[in-house]
């Protein structure tokens, strides 16, 4: 591994790429990503059940979590390092490489601590786990942390597009019975390997690894961990409460929260992108001092997260109970509940990203993005063992509200003299109000139409759709805020 190093299979190529662009191809990417698995989910519920799902879900979020230590931090941290050095190429150079030498280290302790897990730790998700074993050993060649602070977003949606199309397909094809439940596991493990490998080779032109010391590259190891340590809390109150609900339950609750979360997690993709591609963009801002243009930059993203999230969350707690026994069949009807309360969490979501990767990330200030994930972490696990064993999935939905409310109040307590959250709240406060109104005109269609199934279920969305967008355009053009209908007209 170490004489890859010197190898000069990666040269240089123009970097420019508008934050338009690099935009739509990220949120496309997250979303498909996201949605693909929703293709299949339907298909995999029918054949495992509940108790399959649930046992597929148990095992994934264990291996999540080493997967976000492996990578440690990496795509909070690289991005932010690259994108300060790419306009000098030494600088870029040598950088990229430490960081790299250091994520082989870790990336490999901790797949061996995986493989000792996998074989004499594991019980019955032995098999599952075992072929998910690709997953952390992607994390040995995931550079998609260099590519991201290069503004090089095309490669990364393209690419992982294509394998992920591949490992749809190869679902329908072999996973046939619940015996089969291992084969979607070893598919889905594979895609994420060779998605990282095929992004591997796109750098390419873009930089040229050199030799550097073990201190160069451990340099990047206390502040990359301590940015992993809010990536870990996150997983806590985002992958543990499967994990929880399969110790503190069954696995059958575990498969009703895991398809719940499915669609929270493919609505909450959209916000994490707009994130992903601003962090580079607003840290080169920052390092050039422009403070009063990253405001601007916050309080127009502010105002387009929350305008989106309000729609999400209002939107599909008025569907949910119809749309998962159609979804998921009607062994899942329960997840359309769980969905109910989870889809607030978007809320708090969109509002923390944007102060998260617009103001607290480009400024280094770390310790406040871990102090509020840890927080959230820490309420999540209190509640998790609190109320999950009277309420079992439902007790978990909960404890996720609390947990994901929790980080933007953080961070209120850390920044509420240098932003203006009296005018965020307003903002979110307006959409929110909408979003109500949009909530009650879709549960009054579902009473008044004569329709059953996913005919009425269309008409529903299309109308809160119209309703919600009647509003927003009424208040933009009230508000006179030219400056949306500038960037809706752009090219």
């Amino acid at each position: 591994m170490a004489n890859c190093l010197v190898m000069p299979f990666f040269g240089r190529k123009g970097l420019a790429m508008n934050t338009r662009k690099n935009t739509l191809y990220n949120v496309a990417y997250r979303v498909f990503s996201m949605l693909l698995p929703l293709v299949t989910a339907p298909y995999l519920s029918r054949v495992v059940g509940t108790e399959g799902v649930g046992l597929y879900g148990y095992s994934w979020a264990v291996s999540y979590v080493f997967v976000l230590i492996g990578l440690l931090g990496l795509e909070n941290y690289g991005p932010r390092e690259i994108a300060r050095v790419r306009d000098d190429r030494d600088a870029l150079n040598r950088t990229f490489s430490a960081i790299w030498k250091m994520q082989r280290l870790v990336a490999g302790v901790t797949l061996l601590v995986w493989l000792v897990y996998v074989f004499f730790i594991a019980g019955e998700e032995k098999i599952i786990s075992l072929n998910l074993t690709m997953m952390s050993v992607s994390c040995l060649v995931n550079l998609d942390w260099c590519l991201m602070g290069l503004d090089e977003f095309k490669p990364i949606a393209l690419r992982n597009t294509a394998v992920k199309l591949l490992a749809a397909a190869a679902v329908f094809l072999f996973v046939r019975k619940p015996e089969d439940l291992w084969v979607y596991a070893f598919v889905w493990s594979l895609s994420t390997l060779l998605g990282c490998l095929s992004c591997m080779f796109s750098l390419r032109g873009k930089v040229t690894p050199v030799k550097v010391t073990w201190k160069e590259a451990l340099k990047h190891l206390a502040p990359c961990a301590l940015l992993s340590i809010s990536v870990i809390a996150v997983s806590v109150y985002r992958q543990m409460d499967k994990v929880m609900i399969g110790a503190l339950a069954d696995m059958a609750q575990t498969g009703l929260y895991e398809n719940a979360e499915k669609i929270i997690l493919c609505l909450s993709g959209f916000i994490s992108a707009i994130g992903t591609v601003m962090l580079p963009k607003v840290s080169r801002m920052t390092r050039m001092k422009q403070m009063d243009a990253v405001k601007r930059h916050i309080r127009l993203s502010m105002e387009l997260v929350m305008c989106m999230v309000c729609a999400m969350a209002f939107g599909l707690a008025a569907v949910a109970v119809n749309f998962a026994p159609l979804f998921y069949g009607d062994d899942f009807a329960y997840s359309g509940t769980l969905m109910m309360p989870l889809a607030f969490t978007l809320l708090s979501i969109g509002f923390a990203n944007v102060i998260r990767t617009q103001w607290v990330l480009p400024q280094g200030r770390d310790t406040i993005f871990v102090h509020s994930v840890l927080t959230g972490a820490v309420i999540n696990l209190i509640a998790n063992f609190v109320l999950i064993p009277p309420f079992g999935a439902m007790g978990a939905a909960a404890a996720t509200v609390l947990a994901e409310f929790s980080v933007p109040a953080v961070q209120f307590v850390y920044l509420r003299k240098e932003l203006p959250y009296a005018q965020y709240l307003k903002t979110t406060g307006v959409y929110c109000l909408f979003g109500l109104v949009m909530a009650g005109a879709v549960v009054l269609l579902g009473y008044v139409l004569p329709l059953h199934g996913w005919g009425k279920l269309a008409v529903q969305v299309i109308g809160g759709a119209a309703v919600y967008g009647a509003l927003c355009l009424t208040y933009w053009k009230l508000a006179k805020r030219s400056d949306i209908f500038r960037l809706m007209r752009r090219k």
